[in-house]
């Protein structure tokens, strides 16, 4: 190829290196944004704004990270600069796709790991291209790979898992013992000392620490800062503990929410610090070969020694990567998605969870609930009471609306980004480029442990989650790792084909994702509608509950609807279209019932009187959504193994009871939106004509199994529907019996 054509793919890397800035930030932004949106320190866009502020002083200071994409995990003087560039090339399109599929669902994973990892993979597919291609005169792998920086980092990044995790719990733990759950009276007393240590831990971090990377300073003014730490540390000290004690005395102001946006403005400064060379050091390196490339006189062939040295990264190019970050971070929806997962996972009280309990999270629980016991045992009951009474949760007020509730105080938001910022900036002084997302992630996790968050509720769903994004931490290695080696071959034996495919690719599985993306964010919006905003009024509850079991109602009636058609037609995609959404009607299912709980305590405050069978609510709907539940596993299991379909007579005695089901079913689902009673006779007629019917057709479907002409299989089959449809049809009654009573509605109709 000539060197006309490197133009191009210099080309296609500045625009990867946007795409790559666009879907780290949305990944990453999670690692700043959870304490301060978790805990509600301030208003959503005044934490926003300070972010963004954070994140255009941070890029100033990551020059010194940007060699880490250079010669941190590979030899540049072995490679030529068409070499490097199918290295860089592979990388970024692994790159776009990893971080894009994470998003997606969810999840927070490392940019730096996925960075390191593509490295290493596209470097070691062109080493043994190399190396193959030389022969026995050849160097060995490890000649062309900078192994010792590659594990230093590998390792480092492990370590902070662990510092992360523990650092998180004993700060939190120490701080809630000075503060305890309710700080505001010890906050008056140890506020100004505890915000003076918190204002110098993070500026000796961030500007001292952080100030060898800085690209707007020269050598002397780091060296002065360096020579005078102390005395800049003190002043700080000082200055900010005497200003927290004047808010404090004089203008009652909550010195945590000021010290939680400060530490904001402090992590994402780390973050953009720290993380940039993920996004843009790639294609700056790929730019620096092309250049020293074409001042050479052979461009194609020269070896890229001058990546080895040093190379001052312009202050421009960083505050341009760092107004596209800030750009994303307010458009991008899936950021929204991935700070979501981590706040849940840290929230202070019971609620929805996102994880479902696995076998390994369960002897997780078990091994360390046993292990508090022992320790329990040992330690003296009053140092045990004493500690006890300083670190239990306060219940947070029933009457606060569902909007405003934090999903954890301040303390625990200022320890979080206090702890995480140390990490990352200390890391990023030694030119480490550690995971921000798995500090950030691992001390929230460490607080939130140390703060019961964690509760005999919750415990095993938590721990799931944990496993879960920390088993996707090991997956974007591998992934990482295999992909950037794949594509890094196609690139090489393919050229201008294999940039072409493989972006037609890429381009693909980010509109795929997209879509899966648009998907999830609809499901949601349908559970939130389940959520009740405030329970304060009693009688407005109880009406927005009844509103949500009509809403459930219909989604259940109208997937009965396409099933019975499904199964009838042997459809399989519609079936598993229609089994992928019983988890929905299960979480909105559990979500009502969550209701009724808080409900049902409000009744306890007000004492009002209510009817036991309001409390029957709870039954009702978990026998609904079991039966809906089990009829499309059981109808998309037949299709899907391929069994004998349903006879003729089964269809058209299933449509007779699928017409009768549904009618109940809207006539329910009817009274409970409009709030109007209806023919409570009528409905209940239905029921037993539905009985009635039903004990026929079993009848029928005896003689079928005498005469052999409906198999095993299909009878099951058959049995189970109607059964589940006449349990589910009374279900309904009842709701509606409930609905009557619970409006003391006088009319002769309301008894069923």
């Amino acid at each position: 190829m000539n060197i006309e054509f490197y133009y191009i793919i210099i080309g296609i890397l500045v625009l990867f290196a946007i795409f790559d800035l666009v879907v780290g930030v949305t990944n990453d932004a999670v690692n700043f944004l959870n304490s301060s949106i978790g805990s509600k320190a301030a208003p959503f866009l005044t934490i926003m704004i300070i972010a963004s502020l954070g994140i255009l002083a941070g890029v100033t200071f990551s020059g010194g990270m940007m060699e880490v994409a250079r010669k941190g995990i590979f030899h540049p003087e072995f490679f030529t600069m068409p070499e490097l560039l199918t290295i860089f090339l592979a990388v970024m399109i692994t790159d776009i796709l990893l971080l894009d599929l994470f998003n997606t669902h969810g999840l927070p994973t490392s940019t730096t790991v996925s960075i390191v990892f593509e490295l290493l993979g596209a470097a070691v597919a062109l080493s043994l291209i190399k190396i193959l291609g030389a022969g026995s005169f050849g160097m060995a792998l490890w000649d062309y790979i900078n192994t010792a920086k590659a594990m230093a980092i590998v390792g480092g990044i492990l370590l902070s898992i662990v510092v992360a995790f523990f650092s998180g719990a004993v700060m939190q733990f120490i701080s809630r013992m000075i503060f305890t759950f309710d700080y505001k009276e010890r906050l008056n007393k140890y506020g100004a000392a505890w915000g003076g240590v918190a204002m110098t831990a993070i500026t000796f971090f961030i500007l001292v620490k952080g100030s060898k990377g800085a690209t707007f300073m020269d050598a002397q003014t780091i060296s002065w800062i360096k020579a005078n730490s102390l005395t800049i540390m003190a002043g700080i000290f000082t200055i900010s503990a005497f200003i927290f004690q004047i808010l404090l005395s004089i203008f009652k102001v909550n010195i945590l929410k000021p010290i939680v946006l400060v530490g904001t403005f402090a992590l994402a400064m780390a973050f953009a610090a720290n993380d940039l060379v993920n996004f843009i050091g790639v294609p700056l390196a790929g730019l620096t070969a092309f250049q020293n490339a074409l001042a050479s006189s052979d461009p194609l062939n020269i070896t890229m020694d001058a990546l080895g040295t040093k190379v001052q990264s312009q202050t421009g190019i960083m505050l341009v990567a760092g107004t596209i970050m800030v750009v994303t971070l307010w458009l991008s929806k899936k950021a929204k998605t991935v700070t979501e997962t981590e706040i849940s996972l840290g929230q202070q009280d019971e609620g929805m969870e996102r994880f479902e309990s696995v076998w390994l999270s369960r002897r997780i629980v078990n091994l360390f609930d046993s292990l508090f016991l022992s320790v329990k045992q040992i330690v003296p009951k009053p140092l045990r009471e004493s500690i006890s009474s300083r670190i239990t949760p306060v219940c947070a007020s029933t009457h606060m609306a569902h909007g405003e509730k934090p999903s954890f105080d301040l303390i625990r938001a200022s320890v979080n980004l206090m702890v995480a910022s140390a990490v990352v900036s200390f890391a990023t002084s030694l030119k480490l480029p550690l995971s921000t997302t798995y500090v950030t992630f691992m001390v929230a996790m460490g607080s939130s442990f140390s703060d019961q968050a964690w509760g005999r509720e919750s415990a095993v769903f938590r721990v799931t989650g944990v496993l879960t994004v920390i088993g996707g931490w090991f997956m974007t290695a591998f992934i990482a790792f295999v992909v950037a080696f794949i594509f890094a071959n196609i690139l090489y034996y393919f050229g201008a084909f294999g940039i072409v495919g493989l972006a037609i690719f890429a381009g693909f599985m980010i509109w795929t994702n997209k879509r899966k993306h648009e998907d999830k964010e609809k499901d949601k919006e349908e559970i939130n509608i389940y959520h009740l905003e405030k329970v304060e009024d009693f009688s407005e509850s109880v009406t927005d509950t009844f509103d949500h079991l009509a809403y459930l109602l219909r989604g259940i009636r109208e997937s009965f609807d396409i099933t019975f058609d499904a199964l009838f037609e042997e459809d399989l995609d519609k079936l598993r279209q229609e089994r992928t959404r019983v988890k929905h009607f299960q979480n909105g299912t559990n979500i009502i019932i969550a209701n009724i709980f808080k409900v049902l305590r409000l009744l306890q405050k007000e004492e009002n009187h209510v009817s036991y069978n309001y409390y029957q609510i709870i039954r009702r709907l978990q026998k609904l959504a079991d039966g809906h539940r089990d009829t499309l596993i059981r109808c998309t299991r037949h299709v899907a193994n391929r069994h004998k379909g349903l006879l003729d007579v089964q269809i058209q005695e299933l449509r007779e009871i699928k017409k009768v089901i549904l009618y109940i079913f809207l006539r329910v689902e009817t009274a409970l939106s409009k709030k109007e009673i209806v023919d409570c006779h009528d409905i209940g007629e239905q029921f037993h004509y539905l009985r009635e019917l039903v004990d026929d057709f079993n009848s029928n479907q005896i003689e079928r199994i005498r005469d052999d002409s409906s198999k095993t299989r299909l009878s099951i089959l058959f049995y189970a529907i109607s059964g589940n449809c006449v349990m589910m049809a009374k279900q309904n009654v009842k709701l509606l019996e409930i609905f009557n009573e619970a409006f003391r509605l006088d009319d002769p109709r309301k008894s069923c």
